[in-house]
């Protein structure tokens, strides 16, 4: 296979873009990633002041995020024209209520793009461009979610429902070329390397209904696990958070704590296993599954919290979702709280090329206790911090 070049595709696709949009003018979403920021530069460089570049702050984004990606886009070398869009209550009510992943995704997407739709217009601009990759494409036309960037390829006239023409310069691109060619671009690397962030943003990270204070302590817990486990540079990594509710306990759960009881090595009044309500995106047979999730805690003495080896972790997991297919995601805990409280967070850490598979990231113990510690001190409404030891596939990267 011929070694991707990205010096060439800059080329092209500098050339490509001045074709299609010529000298009209140009609309592109920036989020801070390497996806959006890279399609950013390659249209600045082909139209240059006929492009204007828009930041959401949706509620979605970590804590300050909509200002420190204005200021890092605006500043030399990128010097692009950034504006911040304060659109929080809007997305926020267009999300009310919801509780299922993919009405969810569609809420969003739909806000997304009359808000971008509304932009356009403002800025006279009839292309909007945007970021989608391949795998992107992928998932969204394999049925395992909705990408909120994915419109033409699933039959979505862009012009017709929202005004514009998108323009999709990376399309062909997964994650590990579209780095070379920021690279090549020279945008810094605090963009060029930073890892994926969603489109929605938090919004898949909050598994069921989304509430104010439900996002607010995901955000703590967020910036917390991201500084904490960023040292060891896995490709994606990040905290989500739960209801803590449960399903009325049945057979299956003590077939499973006695799965987990002999598979560790520990005793059996140890185990406390759970099936919570709400659920999680996964792939079974490369189709979408909403399936259940399923935590394992560690009812010993705190101070002597049980902490198996992630690979054995994962081979457990393996046993469990193979003997109870409705299971999608596996956590494990870290540390808890003695009184209840509403929600619990989880940490999800992955190695992966595509995106298109990934295995869970090895993070030694200490750092998963001290990350576990600090969520736990700063996040009081949280009752219990784990680890999703379930690769890629039978979960998906993100919850939802």
């Amino acid at each position: 296979m011929k070694e991707f070049d990205p010096k060439a595709f800059v080329e092209k696709q500098v050339e490509e873009i001045s074709k299609v949009i010529g000298n009209e003018r140009a609309l592109v979403a920036v989020s801070g990633g390497v996806d959006s920021t890279t399609c950013a530069v390659l249209t600045h460089l082909s139209i240059g002041g006929n492009l204007s570049c828009v930041t959401l702050d949706d509620g979605f984004r970590r804590e300050g995020e909509p200002e420190r990606v204005a200021d890092l886009l605006s500043s030399s070398p990128l010097n692009l024209p950034v504006k911040i869009l304060m659109v929080e209550e809007r997305f926020l009510d267009a999300i009310k209520g919801l509780r299922d992943a993919e009405e969810k995704r569609k809420a969003f997407r739909d806000t997304f793009y009359k808000t971008l739709s509304e932009a356009a217009k403002a800025e006279d601009c009839r292309y909007l461009v945007q970021g989608t990759i391949l795998a992107d494409i992928v998932e969204t036309k394999g049925g395992i979610k909705t990408q909120h960037n994915v419109l033409e390829q699933i039959g979505i006239n862009t012009s017709e429902q929202y005004g514009f023409k998108v323009v999709e310069p990376l399309v062909s691109l997964y994650k590990h070329d579209v780095r070379k060619v920021a690279r090549y671009l020279k945008i810094p690397p605090e963009i060029s390397e930073r890892q994926p962030f969603p489109g929605p943003g938090l919004l898949v990270r909050v598994v069921g209904e989304v509430k104010v204070d439900k996002l607010k302590m995901l955000k703590r817990a967020t910036t917390i696990a991201e500084k904490d486990l960023s040292k060891y540079k896995p490709d994606q990594y990040f905290a989500a958070i739960i209801d803590n509710r449960e399903q009325d306990e049945t057979q299956a759960l003590g077939n499973i704590e006695n799965t987990v009881a002999r598979s560790l090595g520990i005793n059996r009044r140890e185990v406390s296993a759970r099936l919570l309500k709400d659920k999680a995106t996964g792939i079974k047979e490369k189709a979408r599954q909403y399936g259940e999730i399923l935590t394992i805690d560690w009812l010993g003495p705190q101070d002597e919290f049980y902490k198996p080896s992630v690979k054995d972790l994962v081979a457990l997991q393996e046993r469990i979702i193979l003997n109870n297919p409705s299971i999608t995601r596996v956590l494990f805990a870290i540390s808890s709280r003695e009184e209840g409280k509403p929600y619990v967070i989880t940490i999800r850490a992955v190695e992966t090329q595509d995106f298109i598979t990934a295995n869970v990231a090895d993070v030694p113990w200490p750092t998963l206790s001290e990350t576990a510690r600090k969520i736990l001190e700063y996040c009081p409404d949280v009752s219990s911090v784990y680890y999703d030891v379930t690769p890629k596939p039978p979960a998906t990267i993100e919850m939802e």
